[in-house]
């Protein structure tokens, strides 16, 4: 009969020492018939099944100790012995198993790749490359770092979420774009046949019942905004300020545009003798191209602006590139502590008292329509480049009232200059 080695403890395996000079040491641990600890010179530890397979004989790895346990070798051990005496070669299902699952990841395409084919299919929906530049830089920061390698169809809606939770609060809207772009990618990749089942990054019934409504979050975040019968005060201060950010804040407040927008504006937008802004689509928030009409003092100050040569930009930065956003909170900040250290009150938000920001501009603007004229309301939502209330009525109004925006316009530009002269200039023109 064959001997039947000793049955070791774990501790004994521990304990186990290499003890030749020039090769490998084996050690039966016993439990399994076959079953041996190898030890390397170098003190590697490894298991091994010895066995015969047909009319082969056999030594299977079962993997390194201590990774694989005692207990898992002499399982692993048994389990590979039952194989044997089922007609199967564990080394080859192995092989076979191995191919299979590389064959898979070759055949699968990653979110990475998948986002690089999407793209160049939606070629032609992209009006520029700046575009399509911030689709990719949006995908890139935030969804490469945790979806880039993974195969589409092995995303969940827990990977998604890992890429939206930490920036849902603090960056809503670059966050609500982003799940945006990301279920667009994942929706290519199922039709084109690389996943099946649901969109992990749908919105309605999906991610809506685990992350709060962007619109929701935007409310308890409302942007500062200067009163408005501060605005008067705080616009005659602005003028007294030196300086491109200054003259960009001024005419932000002017047009009620996205500091956004008034940063990247470009002189071929304007048409000074028409008094007519044309800001593109792809530098639009709806994605949607929007007329601006000039009033008076917003031509007057774009024609006082120096133009430097090579570059496009109507506002540019110091060096010539694109103005930062810090640069127009950095006027407003200066205005708001120098009327406080003239002993006024500063600009401060009429609610939550916090000093206003240049994106509140919009608000002042806005609630000034709602409180001080009788211009429709829509008109304004219209100035202010929003979403019309619902579909049916987006698709029935075409137009922009662009002509009736000039009066509106003008009569805020009249009340930010000569809050005096605003009473009988808001009558007029609101009856036209």
């Amino acid at each position: 009969m064959p001997r039947i080695a000793k049955e070791l403890s774990a501790l004994e395996v521990k304990r186990l020492r290499h003890t030749t000079t020039n090769r490998n040491a084996t050690f039966a641990v016993g439990g399994v018939s076959g079953l041996m600890l190898q030890i390397t010179r170098n003190g590697g530890r490894t298991w091994l099944l010895r066995v015969t397979v047909g009319d082969k004989r056999r030594e299977i790895g079962l993997g390194g100790f201590p990774d694989v346990s005692l207990a898992q070798a002499r399982e692993r051990a048994r389990e590979a012995k039952d194989q044997i005496r089922r007609g199967i070669d564990p080394v080859e299902e192995r092989k076979a198993a191995q191919a299979a699952l590389v064959s898979a990841r070759r055949r699968g395409l990653t979110f990475s790749e998948a986002t690089d084919k999407c793209l160049a299919a939606k070629l032609d929906a992209f009006k520029n490359f700046k575009h399509r530049q911030q689709w990719q830089n949006t995908l890139q920061t935030y969804a490469m770092p945790e979806l880039g390698q993974l195969l589409v169809d092995e995303i969940t809606v827990q990977d998604v979420l890992r890429v939206l939770e930490p920036i849902w609060q603090s960056k809503t809207e670059t966050a609500s774009r982003l799940r945006g772009r990301i279920e667009t990618v994942l929706s290519w990749a199922t039709v084109s046949g690389h996943r099946i089942g649901d969109n992990p990054a749908r919105w309605k019934g999906n991610l809506k019942e685990l992350l709060p409504a962007a619109s929701k979050i935007a409310q308890q975040k409302n942007h500062p905004a200067v009163k408005i019968e501060d605005a008067p005060r705080w616009f005659q201060a602005l003028r007294q300020r030196d300086g491109m950010g200054a003259r960009a804040l001024e005419f932000a407040a002017l047009t009620a545009t996205r500091s956004q927008e008034v940063r990247g504006a470009a002189w071929e937008e304007f048409d000074l003798e028409a008094g007519l802004w044309v800001i593109p689509a792809a530098r639009m928030k709806m994605e949607r191209e929007h007329r601006v009409p000039l009033t008076r003092d917003a031509v007057t100050l774009l024609a006082s602006l120096p133009r430097m040569q090579d570059n496009p930009l109507t506002f540019p930065a110091p060096r010539g590139g694109e103005m930062s956003d810090m640069t127009l909170s950095a006027a407003m900040k200066r205005l708001h502590v120098a009327d406080v250290s003239a002993g006024r009150a500063g600009f401060v938000d009429r609610v939550n008292n916090r000093p206003a920001v240049p994106h509140g501009l919009r608000s002042t603007f806005r609630d000034w329509v709602a409180e001080r004229t009788h211009f429709p309301g829509d008109m304004a939502e219209v100035a202010l480049a929003h979403k019309i209330g619902n579909a049916v009525e987006a698709s029935y109004r075409r137009g922009d009232m662009v002509e009736k925006r000039r009066a509106m316009m003008a009569a805020w530009a009249d009340y930010l200059t000569s809050h005096q002269s605003f009473r009988a200039a808001v009558t007029d023109r609101s009856a036209e």
